[in-house]
């Protein structure tokens, strides 16, 4: 079998002495894993950095057997960000949370282009809150939609507007912004609240359910915002 494609890196882990095993979220065959020979090398490490977009020519002698990975950089992304530490870590968390909740050899061009809406909005100043639209969005494409406009209640606290949900076991405040999206927010603060509540959800409606651990990776990246 052997087909091109273009995709973005999302994980690499080092095979033997000259080569790595390293994961792809390509436009046409979803998430594919291969063997990169000579992926060691200098030349070959310095581009295969997490969030790159490569192109890719993948070989492989049956649909059992792990297949060889050709590659060329098609896009420098994440080499942008090194001197951003927030930004570098909330690529590295974004890249391992589509490789943790994606199917392999599954295409859906929605992901993909989703991870191409992921860096336009990580490119401006004010970036946060429209990430945390892109989470939700993310996790809505995978069947996950925490449909807060339906099950959010508006309350009034000191003449201000509070949108809570209400549990048998809990009463959550949830962030004005998540609501009005037309609220512009530069609060780190409040920002921080949004993301807490989709981590919340994130791991009590997605991860625990399916026996997996919460992300390290998504710790430091919401550490960099504290």
């Amino acid at each position: 079998m052997f087909w091109n494609d273009t995709g973005f890196l999302l994980s690499k882990n080092r095979y033997n002495e000259n080569s790595i095993i390293s994961e792809f979220y390509t436009k046409n065959h979803g998430k594919i894993s291969g063997l990169v020979f000579g992926g060691t090398s200098k030349k070959i490490r310095n581009y295969l950095q997490i969030g790159n977009q490569l192109h890719i020519n993948f070989n492989s002698k049956s649909d059992t057997k792990m297949g060889y990975l050709k590659l060329e950089i098609q896009k420098v992304l994440s080499p942008i960000y090194f001197e951003n530490h927030q930004k570098l870590s909330c690529l590295t968390s974004s890249m391992n949370l589509i490789r943790l909740l994606t199917a392999e050899n599954q295409a859906n061009i929605k992901i993909f282009n989703l991870i191409e809406k992921f860096y336009s909005i990580i490119s401006k100043d004010l970036w946060l809150k429209d990430f945390i639209f892109w989470e939700l969005e993310f996790l809505k494409t995978l069947g996950f939609d925490l449909e807060l406009d339906n099950l959010a209640s508006k309350e009034f606290v000191d003449d201000k507007i509070i949108y809570v949900v209400k549990s048998k076991i809990e009463k959550k405040i949830i962030p004005n912004f998540l609501i009005d999206k037309e609220i512009v927010v530069t609060d780190i603060h409040t920002l921080l609240k949004g993301v807490n509540l989709v981590s919340d959800f994130l791991e009590k409606t997605i991860l625990k359910p399916n026996n997996l651990n919460y992300p390290v990776s998504r710790t430091q990246f919401i550490n960099t915002l504290k």
